[in-house]
């Protein structure tokens, strides 16, 4: 899977995803660091990206409708949350991304605890 991450989240995300086996590109690396919302998944959408993001903006399906997209992952996170916490947060969520590998089409909200999937 390729994803592209957003510059809300540390660098070192991309590192988790590599370890996984999968490919990111991160904003900041691309020259989007300032770009708009509406930029980011424009990109990821035709580069056939799932976006990674902490921004809760995304979650939003009415805006971004999850069937155009492929994939949508929010990162649902404490105010403070650490480096360390989120790469283990995102470790946990893709060794259970062998369980539902295809997010095409969905958007996957990831808390600690939990991963909810939505279609729509």
């Amino acid at each position: 899977m390729r994803f592209i991450v957003d510059a809300d989240l540390p660098r070192s995300v991309s590192q988790v995803i590599a370890q996984y086996g999968h490919e990111a590109v991160d904003v900041r690396d691309i020259g989007m660091m300032s770009a708009s919302d509406e930029e980011i998944v424009q990109y990821a959408r035709d580069e056939r990206l799932c976006l990674l993001s902490g921004d809760l903006g995304f979650a939003d399906v009415r805006r971004y409708l999850p069937s155009k997209y492929h994939g949508i992952v929010i990162m649902r996170l404490p105010r403070h949350a650490t480096s360390s916490f989120i790469e283990r947060l995102l470790s946990s969520f893709l060794e259970q991304l062998q369980n539902f590998p295809l997010l095409r089409g969905k958007l996957a909200i990831v808390e600690s605890g939990r991963v909810r999937i939505r279609t729509r």
